[in-house]
């Protein structure tokens, strides 16, 4: 699955210029009703959509294109404590997470309440009740613990392994159901590498990194203390230098965007060959996957080398790496001792956050992620307007209909590919808002003061409803994200792009506000996860969702040696001294920015219907379209987060979201009077051409 923004790790913010967003926890109690900011209400942005004092008058957009979009507001901008960026994206976040918090405080203040209803407001509940959470203190995983100590053989670790996919814990390979992608009408078992308790393998093999692993070894033993757990000093040191050893073999995250070589369908009574050393009939056995007989295993050549380092390592070892996969999973939702080491590790020093959030943003977080469905329907009720759906649509058209331009016209193109390509924009699924058929949790058990298992009954109940849909037909109309998620992505073997609810707010969209505006932000998103089905893994899978390849071999060559140039464009974009782009980590992320930003100005230009575009503040029509794509990666980002999204994370980092693009579309030359010698001109001949 493709997303539109960071991923798992985080979301971003809008503008720190409203103190309504900016805020972090309710008005004071002594505030008067009237006096108290409404912290639920979406904020506008100058009087047409765009922040025009937000700008820097002193740099020439041929100079800097996203400091002088964003450069005033950037003067001024002070990432919060609890926050490792802050921008557009984050403070949209926290207009989603304050109506979350408002649905869901109401919920769980309702006592009467039934079904998801009272779901939802137990285990919010439970979260927010420190003071049980606090008496229990390593309690609650004192029965897994205890799993892990009564293990006598690695056969037995290994179907531990298995277990903890759907309960707290950790696993040297990972499991997961998900479409075939060489039949996406059905679902398959997808396995791959894991073991590794850092960002990514770097952490482990780079010099850069080296004060960070140190600071994860204490970060290990800590934990292992905690947990009442012996030598903890000792197995830290000794499972380190084990997942050490496991990053060595690991495939990296570049290497893994190929969706090619991470499909090797394998009978499940061969994986013992494959990979020897490790028991999988256990392991599988652990997962309730006894009944499959066949798997897709992603980094094959890694799985026999992370196998041969399991059979060699020491069982004691082994058993302690568990212990603490456990408890640091765990920690959260775990008394202060546990929360706060794994805070000040995990954020504090890999994301440079200073303070934890508050604990209702974190108890609204969890819900969302536990149950967001259930969430969900609640929150759509209250801020999801039916017109928001109908105008997604219509954009969603516009963009639609931008592509089909582009491919007829494409001269490096030919007919068969060409026809290939717009079938699959024809057979191209929208979904906008919510699902049209909500997740049943009624049989999930979910309990006042007892948060723990409310997050572990949560996660076995998500993977038993997972593996109970092998077998059967895959749910076409399953979503991938919760409504009220800032974010939005495309899906590769559904061939769809889906829009949450929560994203149709300024600075992508602003009913009030200018067409241009609208076009550069919500338009380029909507353009972003349409180019993703045509990137460079996009285009792998046809107007099915199936991975295969529908491309002659000359089209192919073409469209790659675009890429490459496209590539060595972000990798000279230096965001810290001596840090660059790994242009081939983030090559389909670019790709989508790149194309998504190309729709946005075409849609544009056919709103308006051979007219000429309106003239708003000395800005032309084509200028405010650049500047409201600029405007929604206006931010800030701390520097330890940078580096670790530089190599840990397929997006590239905004201010690169931002020039590059604008560098390689010859509009952007023609709407600022780019010419040769500013620092964003790119010489015609070398600017890319995709789609």
């Amino acid at each position: 699955m493709k997303t539109f923004w960071l991923g798992a790790a985080s979301a971003a913010a809008l503008l720190s210029a409203c103190p309504a967003l900016a805020a972090t926890t309710a008005a004071p109690a002594q505030a008067s009703a009237a006096a108290a900011p409404d912290l639920t209400k979406a904020p506008r942005l100058g009087t047409w959509g765009y922040d025009l004092a937000g700008r820097d008058p002193a740099v020439t957009p041929g100079e800097d294109f996203f400091q002088y979009a964003n450069g005033s507001y950037l003067k001024t901008l002070v990432i919060p404590a609890d926050r490792t960026r802050y921008g557009a994206f984050d403070a949209l976040n926290e207009l989603s997470r304050n109506r979350m918090r408002a649905v869901v405080e109401k919920t769980a203040a309702d006592k009467a309440a039934t079904g998801e209803r009272a779901q939802v407001g137990a285990l919010y509940r439970s979260y927010l009740d420190e003071a049980k959470v606090e008496a229990l203190g390593a309690k609650p995983m004192a029965a897994d613990l205890a799993r892990i100590k009564a293990a006598k053989t690695k056969s037995d670790l290994a179907r531990l392994m298995g277990a903890s996919m759907g309960h707290f814990g950790g696993s040297i390979f990972g499991a997961q159901i998900s479409e075939d992608a060489k039949d996406p009408d059905h679902y398959a078992v997808y396995l791959g590498q894991a073991g590794l308790g850092l960002p990514d393998r770097d952490y482990y093999l780079e010099a850069s990194f080296a004060p960070q692993k140190a600071k994860y070894e204490q970060y290990v033993a800590k934990m292992l203390t905690l947990a009442h757990w012996p030598k903890p000093a000792a197995n830290a040191k000794a499972i380190v230098a084990f997942e050490t050893e496991i990053a060595k073999v690991s495939w990296t995250r570049a290497e893994r965007r190929d969706d090619n070589k991470m499909y090797n369908a394998t009978p499940t009574a061969k994986l013992g060959e494959l990979a020897p050393g490790f028991d999988w009939a256990a392991f599988l056995q652990g997962a309730k996957l006894t009944k499959v007989s066949q798997v897709v295993v992603s980094e094959k050549t890694a799985f026999p080398k992370i196998a041969a380092l399991y059979a060699q390592a020491p069982i004691e070892t082994l058993k302690a790496w568990q212990a603490f996969t456990l408890a640091d999973q765990a920690a959260p939702y775990l008394s202060k001792a546990f929360d706060e080491a794994n805070f000040d590790f995990r954020s504090k020093t890999l994301g440079g956050q200073l303070t934890q959030q508050p604990r209702w943003k974190r108890g609204v977080g969890l819900v969302d992620g536990q149950i967001g469905e259930a969430l969900g329907k609640t929150y759509v009720e209250a801020y999801f307007p039916a017109e928001s759906k109908a105008k997604m649509l219509t954009l969603v058209g516009d963009i639609r209909t931008a592509m089909r331009a582009r491919i007829e016209k494409l001269d490096w193109m030919s007919p068969a590919t060409k026809d290939k390509a717009l079938e699959k924009l024809v057979s191209l699924r929208v979904k906008i808002g919510y699902p049209d058929k909500w997740r049943d949790y009624s049989g999930l058990v979910i309990k006042d003061g007892d948060l723990y298992g409310n997050v572990e009954r949560a996660s076995a109940f998500d993977w038993a409803f997972r593996t109970g849909r092998l077998g059967g037909p895959v749910d076409k109309a399953e979503w991938g994200m919760t409504p009220p998620t800032i974010n939005a992505y495309y899906n590769p073997t559904g061939n769809e792009i889906v829009f949450p609810a929560a994203i149709l707010q300024p600075p992508f969209f602003d009913p009030e506000g200018d067409p241009a505006i609208n076009y550069g932000g919500i338009g380029g998103v909507i353009g972003h996860e349409l180019t993703h089905g045509f990137d460079d893994q996009g285009r792998r899978y046809d107007a099915k969702g199936r991975l295969t390849d529908w491309w002659t071999a000359d089209d192919a060559k073409r469209f790659e040696a675009e890429a490459v140039k496209l590539g060595k464009a972000y990798g000279a974009f230096e965001v810290l001294p001596g840090a660059h782009i790994n242009g081939d980590l983030t090559m389909g992320e670019n790709i989508a920015d790149l194309g998504g930003l190309l729709l946005a100005l075409d849609a544009y230009h056919a709103s308006l219907k051979g007219q000429p575009a309106p003239i708003i503040d000395g800005l032309t029509g084509d200028q405010r379209v650049f500047l409201g794509w600029a405007q929604v990666w206006r931010g800030k980002t701390r520097d330890d987060r940078l580096r670790q999204q530089l190599v840990s994370d397929p997006h590239s980092p905004n201010r690169a979201r931002v020039d590059v693009p604008m560098r390689n579309i010859d509009a952007f030359y023609q709407a600022f009077g780019v010419k040769a010698g500013d620092t964003m001109y790119v010489a015609p001949a070398d600017r890319v051409h995709i789609w």
